[in-house]
């Protein structure tokens, strides 16, 4: 949630009508395809009408000092009466239909859920990238990589039951800004020198020694950074979305809650000041990489870097995930598939005589190793 003190709680008669996508034929709420990409009613098949800008030209970046001084209330609500809820186990925050009955977290599969009461309205998603992926085809490669875990026991696909698999969106928070860095450092060149020298027998031998000749060098570089991506979810393990990134931001769409429709919303856990930060840090550390690449010679040492930052703007928005979240001897594991590129990463338990074996078989061609270089 925002920490702007002086934003207001958006008012019942804010939200507007934007959720309701009903059926034209029978009435009941249609969901979002992503093998159409468009609204299906669930019921009876037909393709509900819905505008949807895909104008990528119309996303809005927000400047960055501006929106930190004081947010807009326009930029603030879900633009629909939405239900939130937290679960006590992973601390995730669920936001959904009002109609819809959670039975268990979306994250981590615990029934532990309790009302969220937000403080003061969110700050609303400017763009999103809506799903492209299946639920067929995130099955199929949840299947796969659970199939190709051969260190997990043996009853772990019995336990991770793929009809558990759920379609959500996460926050991300993602930041512009042009830099520029002034550096210093010291530049070392190698150079080879031949010295003599006395084994334990007093033999005489040669041997070549290197050393770095150092001078002092510095520079100056710009960057553009562009999208630079801050996961605001607290539901997903941070590690597994940095590896199924990147999402291809450059073909978000301006936020609509047709897209939403049938899908999960995860609310944002970090604000946007800790955000701007952790994206700042990052950017530094891109900057600090790009300077040594400058620096001449052959190796260097004491690199500094002045770095600042102009132009800086921001983003909020929400990225699709299909999500296998399940519970397997007391402890929750994930698998994320990326609902736009598909790729996959997860966390699973090991079987500990399949561990143990693996690690028998490593010393064995070990000895085996060491048996053969002794004749």
């Amino acid at each position: 949630m925002s920490s702007d003190p002086r934003s207001k709680p958006i008012s019942p008669t804010e939200h507007t009508a934007l959720e309701k996508h009903a059926c034209a034929a029978c009435g009941a709420q249609a969901e979002w395809s992503p093998a159409r990409q468009a609204l299906v009613c669930p019921h009876c098949g037909t393709v509900a009408p819905a505008e949807l800008d895909r104008d990528t030209g119309k996303v809005r970046e927000i400047d960055l000092v501006r929106a930190l001084r004081e947010l807009p209330d326009e930029l603030r609500g879900w633009q629909a009466a939405k239900r939130s809820v937290r679960c006590r186990s992973c601390q995730a925050v669920s936001v959904f239909d009002p109609a819809r009955v959670g039975q268990s977290c979306e994250f981590c599969g615990s029934s532990e859920l309790v009302d969220y009461d937000e403080i003061k309205a969110p700050l609303r998603p400017q763009s999103l990238l809506p799903f492209r992926i299946e639920i067929t085809q995130a099955r199929e490669t949840v299947r796969a990589w659970l199939r190709g875990r051969w260190l997990a026991p043996g009853s772990l696909g019995r336990q991770a039951a793929l009809d558990a698999v759920h379609g959500v969106y996460l926050p991300y928070w993602t930041f512009d800004a042009a830099a520029h860095g002034r550096w210093t450092a010291e530049s070392g060149t190698y150079y080879d020198t031949t010295e003599t020298v006395s084994d334990s027998r007093g033999r005489q031998q040669t041997r070549r020694v290197r050393h770095v000749r150092w001078h002092p060098a510095a520079g100056e570089i710009d960057h553009a950074f562009d999208d630079e991506p801050v996961a605001a979810t607290r539901g997903v393990d941070h590690d597994l979305l940095r590896r199924i990134e990147p999402f291809p931001t450059r073909e978000l769409v301006p936020y609509d809650t047709a897209y939403l429709a049938g899908f999960v919303v995860e609310h944002y856990q970090v604000v946007l000041i800790d955000a701007a930060r952790r994206a700042r840090e990052s950017m530094v550390r891109q900057l600090r990489v790009l300077c040594a690449g400058q620096v001449p010679g052959d190796t260097h040492r004491n690199l500094e870097v002045d770095a600042t930052f102009a132009g800086e703007t921001f983003k909020h928005v929400l990225v699709p995930v299909w999500l296998l979240a399940y519970r397997f001897r007391g402890r929750a594991w994930q698998v994320a598939v990326n609902g736009v590129t598909g790729a996959v990463a997860g966390r699973y338990p090991k079987s500990a005589w399949k561990v143990a074996l693996l690690v028998l078989a490593g010393l064995a061609a070990l000895a085996a190793l060491v048996f053969l270089q002794a004749r």
